[in-house]
């Protein structure tokens, strides 16, 4: 189970008006170049995604789901809104939400830069699982075909930056186990 989660909202037919969407787009970044498509495909699906109605989010975080589709069919800007409501209400701080509609895809929550406003980088529906898989860290199948939008995030080189973490608390950890194996004569200086 990974620590982050990721929800997905499909609403192609809605528009982004609203309060609830204000919300999220005041602390998230929008793509307004995106090229609309199936955004989970069956093969994805089978393997990490569970699809889930807006009421039911809140259960499913803490229940531990990793990867959430909220398939709002050809819901209006209103029902959308009404949604994002309950969704963002729902969701915790680790957790990121990308949200589908026909004026482009937006993405905020955990590790998005909430200050890239509009971005003019093309992007696409394949582009969505990678990105929030890449957040996440969860598996990424040879099924998936679209890049990672490093232009929304805090840091694109976040996994480096972990990596780097980790590297230096088993420097550390490596130092301390030196340190308490030391025969009790070498631990201290009494000379």
């Amino acid at each position: 189970m990974a620590e982050k989660k990721a929800i997905i909202v499909l609403a192609p037919a809605a528009g982004l008006a609203g309060t609830a969407v204000e919300k999220l787009l005041k602390k998230g970044a929008r793509f307004t170049n995106f090229t609309a498509g199936t955004v989970v495909d069956d093969a994805v699906a089978k393997e990490t995604v569970t699809f889930l109605q807006p009421q039911d989010v809140a259960a499913a975080v803490e229940g531990g789901v990793d990867l959430g589709v909220v398939d709002l069919g050809n819901a209006d800007s209103a029902a959308l809104d009404a949604a994002l409501a309950v969704i963002l209400d729902a969701v915790d701080r680790k957790s990121v939400v990308a949200v589908v509609t026909k004026e482009g895809l937006v993405l905020h929550g955990n590790s998005i830069n909430g200050k890239a406003g509009d971005v003019t980088r093309a992007a696409n529906a394949n582009d969505i699982i990678p990105t929030l898989a890449y957040i996440t860290n969860l598996p990424i199948t040879d099924a998936c075909t679209g890049a990672i939008l490093y232009q929304a995030l805090k840091n694109p080189n976040l996994k480096l930056d972990e990596v780097t973490k980790l590297k230096e608390a088993v420097i550390r950890m490596e130092g301390a186990i030196a340190r308490d194996n030391r025969e009790p004569w070498d631990k201290h200086d009494c000379a």
